[in-house]
C-alpha cells in the first residue's frame, strides 16, 4: 500500500469486493461555488452515486495524505475553508503532501489519486483544456497530459466553455485520447448542449462505454477516455447568452492580467455574475447528471470483469 494513500474503509471494502466506485474531485467544493451551496452539492453528488449503485470517493489532500473518500467532517472542513485551500494539480501534489497542507484536487490530480487507489471511473463538471489565446500564452491545462497517460475514464459535460474547444479537441486527438458522446454526436459545451463540434464516437448506453474501456485497457493502451454527457435540456443555458457572457469575462480577465491556475475560478465566477447566478444552477445540475452516468458506467464496468 502506498504510504501517502489513505482510503476510506467503505471505499476500500468496495474495491476489495470488486464493487462499483466513482471518484469525485474536490476543487468544485473549495473553488467552484460558495459555502454552504458547495457543501450541499458535495452531499448531493455522493448521494446520487449511492442511489445508482456505486460508492462515492471524493478525493482531497489533508494532513500529508491523499484521502480517497472523505468523511462528512472532512467535506464540511473543505467547504468552509473554500478558496483558502490549495487548488492542487499534478505539479502541486508533492509540495502539499510534504508540507501537510490542505489541497483540493483538480481533474489531473483526481485522476492520479484514483488510478493509484484502483478506481477507473471519475465524474466531474468539465475538463480543462487549451485556453483562448494559448498560441501566445501557452496556457494549456495539465488535465490534457493526464488524460494521455492515466488510466481513468472521465465523465464530464464536455470541455469548460470558457476555453478554446477547437484547439482542445485537436490537442486531445494528438494525444490519442478518445472523446465519446453519451447519446450525442455533438460535443456538449458545459452549460449548453451544443458547440458546433463533433465527438469521436456516439455510444448509446453505459454497457457500451464499459466494454470500450475494458478493450482499451486490456490491450495496454495507456491513458484515459473522455465521456461527454450533455447537460439536461431543462438546465441548459442559451448558447448566445453564454457566448456573450464568456467573451465579456475573458475581456475582463485580460484587463486584470489574471493567468495560470487562477484563470478558471475567475472566469467561472465572472460568468456566474454576468448570468445572474444561472450558470451556477446549471453547473450543479450538469455535475449531478454526470455522477449519475458515472455510477451507471462503474456498475457496468465491474460486471465486465465478473
Amino acid at each position: 500500500m502506498n504510504p501517502y494513500l489513505d482510503i476510506l474503509p467503505e471505499v476500500q471494502k468496495a474495491l476489495d469486493n470488486k464493487e462499483a466506485v466513482v471518484a469525485l474531485e474536490s476543487t468544485i467544493i473549495s473553488h467552484g461555488m460558495p459555502y454552504p451551496k458547495n457543501l450541499e452539492t458535495a452531499f448531493l453528488l455522493e448521494s446520487e452515486v449511492r442511489k445508482h449503485g456505486a460508492i462515492p470517493a471524493t478525493i482531497a489532500l489533508i494532513d500529508g495524505k491523499i484521502k480517497v473518500g472523505l468523511t462528512q467532517d472532512e467535506l464540511t472542513f473543505l467547504a468552509k475553508e473554500g478558496t483558502k485551500v490549495i487548488k492542487t494539480s499534478r505539479r502541486d501534489i508533492p509540495y502539499v503532501l510534504a508540507q501537510k497542507l490542505t489541497g483540493a484536487t483538480t481533474v489531473a490530480a483526481t485522476m492520479i489519486a484514483a488510478e493509484k487507489a484502483g478506481i477507473a471511473i471519475f465524474a466531474t463538471g468539465g475538463i480543462g483544456g487549451v485556453h483562448r489565446g494559448a498560441s501566445k500564452t501557452f496556457d494549456i491545462s495539465a488535465d490534457l497530459q493526464e488524460l494521455a497517460k492515466t488510466n481513468v475514464a472521465v465523465v464530464c459535460a464536455g470541455i469548460k466553455a470558457i476555453l478554446d474547444l477547437e484547439l482542445t479537441l485537436e490537442y486531445l486527438e494528438t494525444l490519442g485520447v478518445p472523446i465519446l458522446g453519451y447519446q450525442t454526436d455533438e460535443l456538449p459545451a458545459f452549460y449548453t448542449r451544443k458547440s458546433g463540434f463533433k465527438v469521436d464516437y456516439n455510444l448509446q448506453n453505459p454497457q457500451e462505454i464499459a466494454t470500450l474501456l475494458k478493450a482499451k485497457w486490456d490491450l495496454g493502451i495507456a491513458g484515459g477516455v473522455v465521456i461527454t454527457n450533455p447537460i439536461p435540456k431543462e438546465s441548459s443555458l442559451d448558447f448566445n447568452l453564454m457566448t456573450d457572457a464568456i467573451d465579456k469575462a475573458i475581456l475582463e480577465q485580460n484587463k486584470l492580467g489574471i493567468k495560470g491556475k487562477e484563470s478558471t475560478p475567475f472566469l467561472l465566477a465572472k460568468v456566474k455574475e454576468l448570468t445572474r447566478g444561472r450558470s451556477l444552477i446549471s453547473n450543479i445540475e450538469l455535475v449531478r447528471n454526470n455522477v449519475i452516468l458515472a455510477a451507471k458506467i462503474a456498475v457496468a464496468y465491474v460486471k465486465t470483469y465478473h
